[in-house]
Protein backbone atom coordinates (compact mmCIF):
# COMPACT_ATOMS: atom_id res chain seq x y z
CA UNK A 1 0.00 0.00 0.00
CA UNK A 2 1.27 3.49 -0.91
CA UNK A 3 1.19 6.08 1.45
CA UNK A 4 0.53 9.75 0.08
CA UNK A 5 0.25 12.60 2.15
CA UNK A 6 -0.79 15.93 1.31
CA UNK A 7 0.35 18.86 3.48
CA UNK A 8 -0.99 22.33 3.85
CA UNK A 9 -1.02 25.43 6.33
CA UNK A 10 -3.07 23.17 9.15
CA UNK A 11 -4.04 20.23 7.65
CA UNK A 12 -7.16 20.85 7.18
CA UNK A 13 -8.01 22.61 3.72
CA UNK A 14 -6.74 19.45 2.28
CA UNK A 15 -9.42 17.40 3.88
CA UNK A 16 -11.76 17.46 1.03
CA UNK A 17 -9.43 16.86 -1.84
CA UNK A 18 -8.11 13.58 0.63
CA UNK A 19 -12.21 12.62 0.14
CA UNK A 20 -12.18 13.16 -3.41
CA UNK A 21 -8.92 11.44 -4.01
CA UNK A 22 -9.76 8.42 -2.20
CA UNK A 23 -13.15 8.15 -3.90
CA UNK A 24 -11.60 8.25 -6.96
CA UNK A 25 -8.65 5.21 -5.54
CA UNK A 26 -11.83 3.52 -4.92
CA UNK A 27 -13.35 3.63 -7.98
CA UNK A 28 -10.06 2.09 -10.18
CA UNK A 29 -9.67 0.14 -6.81
CA UNK A 30 -6.43 1.50 -6.05
CA UNK A 31 -4.92 0.58 -2.99
CA UNK A 32 -3.52 3.60 -1.14
CA UNK A 33 -3.36 5.53 2.20
CA UNK A 34 -4.17 9.36 1.75
CA UNK A 35 -4.01 11.46 4.16
CA UNK A 36 -3.89 15.60 5.04
CA UNK A 37 -1.38 16.89 7.78
CA UNK A 38 0.30 20.41 8.56
CA UNK A 39 3.35 21.01 6.96
CA UNK A 40 5.00 21.49 10.44
CA UNK A 41 4.16 17.27 10.95
CA UNK A 42 5.95 16.14 7.81
CA UNK A 43 9.25 15.86 9.33
CA UNK A 44 7.64 13.57 11.71
CA UNK A 45 5.99 11.57 9.34
CA UNK A 46 9.06 11.56 7.16
CA UNK A 47 11.29 10.26 9.73
CA UNK A 48 9.00 7.90 10.69
CA UNK A 49 9.13 6.19 6.99
CA UNK A 50 5.36 7.10 6.74
CA UNK A 51 5.51 8.73 3.36
CA UNK A 52 5.91 7.66 -0.78
CA UNK A 53 4.83 10.92 -2.06
CA UNK A 54 4.39 14.31 -0.47
CA UNK A 55 2.21 17.16 -2.47
CA UNK A 56 1.81 20.57 -1.22
CA UNK A 57 -1.17 22.73 -1.17
CA UNK A 58 -0.79 25.50 -3.31
CA UNK A 59 -1.01 28.00 -0.23
CA UNK A 60 2.17 26.55 0.99
CA UNK A 61 4.11 26.14 -2.62
CA UNK A 62 7.23 28.67 -0.75
CA UNK A 63 7.88 25.83 1.29
CA UNK A 64 9.30 23.85 -1.46
CA UNK A 65 13.35 24.20 -1.15
CA UNK A 66 12.35 22.89 2.50
CA UNK A 67 10.35 20.22 1.76
CA UNK A 68 13.01 18.82 -1.46
CA UNK A 69 16.01 19.43 1.18
CA UNK A 70 14.04 17.35 4.22
CA UNK A 71 12.82 15.00 1.39
CA UNK A 72 15.78 14.45 -1.80
CA UNK A 73 17.92 12.71 0.72
CA UNK A 74 15.13 10.15 1.38
CA UNK A 75 14.59 9.75 -2.18
CA UNK A 76 10.84 10.40 -1.20
CA UNK A 77 9.02 12.42 -4.59
CA UNK A 78 7.46 15.82 -3.84
CA UNK A 79 5.34 18.23 -5.99
CA UNK A 80 3.47 21.45 -5.71
CA UNK A 81 -0.58 20.67 -6.20
CA UNK A 82 -1.06 22.54 -9.49
CA UNK A 83 -3.86 25.46 -8.30
CA UNK A 84 -6.46 24.25 -10.89
CA UNK A 85 -6.82 20.67 -9.60
CA UNK A 86 -7.15 22.14 -6.12
CA UNK A 87 -9.21 24.92 -6.44
CA UNK A 88 -11.47 22.17 -8.53
CA UNK A 89 -10.64 19.76 -6.21
CA UNK A 90 -10.39 17.35 -8.51
CA UNK A 91 -8.97 14.37 -6.51
CA UNK A 92 -8.79 11.80 -9.95
CA UNK A 93 -6.26 13.92 -11.41
CA UNK A 94 -4.10 15.16 -8.22
CA UNK A 95 -4.10 11.03 -6.99
CA UNK A 96 -2.96 10.63 -10.84
CA UNK A 97 -0.08 13.09 -10.62
CA UNK A 98 0.44 11.38 -6.85
CA UNK A 99 0.86 8.30 -8.76
CA UNK A 100 2.90 8.97 -11.69
CA UNK A 101 5.77 10.56 -9.01
CA UNK A 102 5.91 7.01 -6.95
CA UNK A 103 6.51 5.16 -9.92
Amino acid sequence: MKKIILACAAGMSTSMLVSKMKKAADEQNIDVLIDAIPVSEVSDKVNENEIDVLLLGPQVRYMDKQMADLLDPKNIPHSIISMQDYGMMNGKKVLEEALKLIK
